[in-house]
């Protein structure tokens, strides 16, 4: 089993939980068994055309898996994905 780090915007689609643990030997396994049991997710997660959207970026073991093998970066168990959703903003001030 792979633990699953859930950040608080996503965690009502998960029943309020701050990580699950998932079976997988691959990221992209375990992000496709997590949207089996929490279907709600993929929209979330994915776009459209099935990709990961831009602004969630997932970590293993706290290394960006765009770093790594993508989705295909392998994952054992005690494992800890992580997933990150960006934070964009600020404060346009005009003087």
């Amino acid at each position: 089993m792979v633990k699953v780090r859930i950040p608080q915007p996503l965690q009502k689609y998960v029943d309020n939980q701050t990580e699950v643990f998932v079976d997988g030997k691959y990221v992209k396994e375990v992000l496709d068994m997590l949207i089996v049991n929490y279907p709600s997710l993929k929209e979330k997660i994915y776009d459209e055309n099935g990709n990961l959207r831009r602004f969630i970026n997932i970590y293993v073991n706290d290394e960006d898996i765009r770093f790594l093998s993508g989705e295909n970066t392998s994952v054992k168990e005690g494992d800890v994905i992580s997933i990150i959703p960006a934070i964009a903003g600020g404060e346009n001030v005009i003087r």
